[in-house]
């Protein structure tokens, strides 16, 4: 099943179970549910983010934007990130004041609404990871959802608790004990999100071990230089780079072993090579070699 239709469905589930939660803390007069219907109605934006961001960025390149629009499926993990972290904080800031205060609550209600949001996030939470496990949009999303996951057992918890010792303060220390589980991961998000939008160079790929192996393997390149690679979306890769080679080296030759080399060793299809017979005239470069570079 395609991303999009994944997606699609999770947001149709979460944003129905919100309604239900909200209409069910409205009867029980449970201020407890009806946070929780406004944590699910943040979720439900971000399920619709990543939903919109995956149907545009499935869109093919034109003359405005050549690399297509890949790059909305990361600016939406970004944007989700963020939103999940300033979540948590509100989580935390609210479980610390009900420890303070504590207020009367509806066990039944908690028990009952939360016993179902179980049920609703674990079959949303299985679609997802039915997903490209690689594709940040998707993690992104799950992360909102396994948020949600374990907002509902915290719930059904807190209400069994409450129901038979009448003990409040499971409820706010449960939200923080789901607080500190999900803020790491939407901490890596964030960050990895980030990486690729200031254009960092892919986790995975030592630009030095590039360099090295065109160097080493095609016997006519005498230096690799101004090597750039960053990626497109969340997994296509772009690089670019100068190649200085001989004067009786074939450049066709050299174009097409450099291209099949980095297709095999590293997996970089869209690669842009500029060959170079004379030393580099790049400011750059002469900067390089009055210093000794």
């Amino acid at each position: 099943m395609r991303s999009g239709t994944l997606l699609g469905i999770a947001l149709a589930l979460t944003g129905t179970f919100m309604l239900v939660e909200f209409a069910g803390g409205i009867l029980a007069r449970s201020l407890a549910l009806l946070a929780d219907a406004g944590h699910m109605l943040t979720d439900t934006a971000a399920l619709a983010l990543a939903w919109a961001a995956t149907r545009i960025a499935a869109r093919p390149a034109d003359r405005r934007r050549t690399f297509g629009y890949q790059r909305l499926r990361v600016l939406a993990t970004f944007v989700n990130g963020c939103a999940l972290l300033f979540i948590v904080a509100w989580i935390a800031i609210e479980a610390v004041q009900r420890l303070l205060n504590p207020l009367a609550v509806n066990a039944n209600a908690i028990l009952w609404v939360g016993g179902l949001g179980l049920i609703v996030n674990l079959v949303v939470f299985a679609l997802l990871r039915r997903g490209d496990s690689h594709d940040m949009n998707i993690s992104a999303a799950s992360l909102h959802v396994l948020g949600d996951l374990l907002g509902s057992v915290a719930a059904v918890l807190a209400g069994v608790v409450i129901l038979f010792t009448g003990w409040l303060p499971i409820d706010p220390l449960l939200s923080l004990l789901v607080s500190v589980l999900i803020v790491r991961s939407a901490w890596a998000l964030v960050q990895r999100s980030a990486h690729i939008l200031m254009e960092g160079s892919p986790d995975w790929l030592d630009v030095g071990e590039v360099r090295n192996s065109l160097e080493k393997s095609i016997p006519t390149i005498r230096d690799v230089h101004h090597v750039h690679a960053w990626l497109a979306g969340p997994q296509e890769t772009l690089l670019t780079m100068h190649v200085a080679v001989t004067a009786a080296a074939n450049h066709a030759v050299v174009l097409k072993d450099a291209k099949a080399l980095l297709a095999e060793r590293f997996g970089i299809t869209h690669a842009t090579i500029q060959i170079e017979v004379e030393d580099c005239v790049d400011e750059d470069c002469v900067e390089k070699e009055a210093v000794g570079g």
